[in-house]
């Protein structure tokens, strides 16, 4: 007689044997006293295996047997169905039990939670509440119900819940308090979470990861006031007063945190990372047991140095993985990217490929998109393209969206237009952004419009990006009207706050026809404090147009907001310089001297035979770079015989 309890050999045959195949073999056993338990592990095995098929086939050994009424086997079937997706199963099991204890009905509410069944799970709530059928509901009911009404956004069923809970006495239990926690702070109830956090008679570590999860998931760290910050910290070392250690949850939430986003506080922000990244080191959590915890944590560190300049200590957090996937790959790529240092991110994703053997996610491909608009060029876009075709993954939205931004950045749009009809499935407002910004990026600004009116026929409502993305385009075609219609129509019917950058577009659009006193109410009215954008837009045209009191009220507004930003007084240099204004323009430039500041100079790329060539201003580091210069020489030489006299503010601009 073949029981689980007596034999190994069967452990060894599952790796030589296909697991829908294991019923069949261990027939036998099934018929014998031990049916039951091996009913049980087969389920278990199905489910670590992620086999529904195995599921069934000892659902169906079940019915042969007449085992389907036994509470335990049937709880085992619920959660399995659950696990693979398969809520209507699960209720078929459940609703065939002549009696239902109190675990069927909590699997069953846990496999709708986890299919996003909300009504479905509401309703077997209820009638656990009633007594009449079901059992009563216990502190687990509580929690994986608050848990499903956060996921669904429904604070009005939460409060029910709660209420209910705090009637049948279940709340002083801190399972169910970090419940209610997570739901308050899922729906946006941020107050009523701290609330409940006060009033917790006993808070675990769970308790405080809920609060500063919902803090962080709120962006209330990213308000103007640094107290509102601050108090994110100091909250998160009365964790600590307390007694209890940061998990690997706790720190990987408060690491996105630490990035360099915020101008006021950089420095603190990113000490506060360095803090954490120390305290892994000295509590172990990098060498943790935990496969997840480690590379988790290990892409939270790559991520948050990245996002502070600091790529050498990333790629040093990287190479001391013991367990690198393509998640961890994957942030090293991106953080690369954000460091405009598109050679290594090419290096690190056809390494991770032919090195590593992982292949790459659809955020893999999306985080390397934007480096071939930047470096590689059209070529390697449409090798990246054809990779996500080939693994199907090219119907995707965020993809989609990524592959219509980098194609009009290589300069196709056509390809842009093919992936937005064609491929672009499910269209959402970046989509059709991200086509609008392709047009006007192309000068193409009706062709734009005419594309917004579309989306608003589509019945999308258009966000603000969308309508900067229109108004740039008209910007750029000199729409004047369109532009004027487009913004007031937004404002005025969509009862929108303008944002900065709306208000850049129309300061850009009314300047640029020459309307300056138009463009200065503008400013002077607008419901935003002008910022550099606004004054930027305004010196560009009057710049264009000649108009050097215009120039001068930019120029002084924009030193006073960004005194250290060279690219301000070079731009007011250049404004000069076509007036013909030398004594300023000197001033300008001692002026710079004595700040010590200096253009950045600028770079440019061309792809030669799959090789990728950069080129800085007066640069000679290139290895042809002797016959470089001897053609451009020519090239000037031709240009004098053919009688060309160049424009100076462009030579002031080669010169810096």
């Amino acid at each position: 007689m073949i029981t689980f309890s007596n034999v190994s050999a069967p452990k060894k045959l599952f790796k030589s044997t296909h697991v829908s195949s294991l019923v069949h073999i261990f027939a036998p056993a099934l018929d014998s006293t031990s049916c039951l338990t091996t009913i049980l592990q087969l389920l278990a095995l199905s489910i670590e295996t992620q086999s529904l098929r195995l599921s069934l086939q000892s659902h169906a050994r079940c019915h042969h047997l007449g085992v389907t009424q036994h509470q335990r086997i049937a709880q085992k079937l619920i959660f399995s169905y659950g696990y693979f997706e398969h809520p209507a199963d699960a209720r078929l099991v459940f609703d065939s039990l002549l009696v239902k204890n109190l675990h069927i009905c909590n699997t069953l509410l846990s496999g709708y939670g986890k299919n996003q069944l909300f009504l479905e799970s509401l309703e077997i709530f209820r009638e656990m509440c009633r007594f009449y059928i079901l059992p009563s509901a216990d502190e687990f009911t509580f929690s994986v119900m608050l848990k499903s009404a956060g996921e669904f956004g429904d604070v009005f069923v939460g409060e029910m819940v709660h209420g209910r809970g705090l009637k049948d006495g279940l709340l002083l239990d801190t399972v169910v308090g970090n419940s209610l926690m997570y739901m308050y702070c899922r729906c946006g109830s941020f107050k009523d979470s701290m609330k409940m956090f006060d009033e917790m008679p006993h808070r675990n570590a769970c308790s405080w990861n809920s609060v500063i999860a919902g803090y962080a998931k709120l962006g209330l760290e990213k308000q103007e006031k640094a107290s509102d910050y601050f108090s994110l910290w100091d909250f998160a070392k009365g964790m600590q007063a307390e007694g209890l250690k940061y998990d690997a949850f706790t720190i990987s939430t408060l690491l996105p945190l630490c990035g360099g986003d915020l101008k006021s506080d950089i420095n603190d922000r990113f000490d506060y990372g360095r803090e954490l990244h120390c305290y892994i080191v000295r509590n172990g959590l990098d060498s943790s047991s935990r496969f997840g915890d480690e590379v988790h944590l290990g892409c939270c560190l790559i991520d948050m140095y990245s996002k502070n300049s600091k790529i050498y200590e990333a790629k040093m957090v990287f190479d001391r993985l013991k367990y690198k996937n393509v998640f961890s790959w994957t942030a090293m790529i991106n953080g690369y990217v954000l460091h405009k240092n598109y050679d290594e991110a090419f290096l690190h994703f056809r390494e991770m490929q032919w090195g590593a053997r992982i292949e790459p996610s659809k955020v893999s491909i999306v985080t390397i998109l934007p480096a071939c608009s930047s470096f590689t060029g059209l070529m390697g876009g449409k090798q990246i393209h054809g990779f996500s075709v080939r693994r199907g993954m090219n119907n995707e939205s965020s993809l989609c969206n990524a592959l219509i931004d980098m194609y009009s950045k290589c300069g196709s749009l056509h390809y842009s237009r093919l992936v937005f009809e064609h491929e672009c499935i499910d269209k959402d407002a970046i989509s059709w952004s991200s086509m609008i910004f392709g047009y006007g990026l192309h000068g193409q600004g009706q062709q734009a419009t005419m594309l917004f009116d579309e989306m608003l026929q589509n019945g999308i409502k258009p966000d603000t990006t969308v309508v900067v993305g229109v108004l740039s385009a008209c910007c750029r075609s000199g729409l004047f009207n369109e532009g004027i219609r487009i913004y007031e129509s937004f404002v005025n019917n969509c009862d929108v706050e303008p944002t900065m950058e709306m208000c850049a577009c129309m300061v850009d659009l009314l300047s640029s026809s020459g309307q300056f006193d138009r463009a200065l109410n503008f400013i002077k009215t607008m419901p935003v404090e002008p910022g550099p954008s606004i004054w930027g837009a305004l010196m560009s045209a009057s710049a264009l147009h000649g108009n050097s009191h215009m120039a001068d009220l930019a120029y002084k507004s924009l030193v006073q907001i960004e005194p250290e930003n060279s690219s301000n007084y070079i731009g007011l240099s250049n404004v000069y310089a076509s007036l013909k204004r030398w004594d300023t323009v000197a001033k300008l430039r001692m002026m710079m001297k004595e700040r010590g500041l200096r253009k950045s100079p600028g770079c440019s790329w061309i792809n030669i035979n799959s090789k990728t060539h950069s080129f800085l201003v007066a640069d000679k580091s290139h290895p042809r770079s002797d016959s470089i210069y001897t053609i451009l020489d020519q090239l000037v030489s031709t240009m004098k015989l053919s009688h060309y006299i160049p424009d100076f503010v462009y030579l002031v601009e080669i010169i810096e």
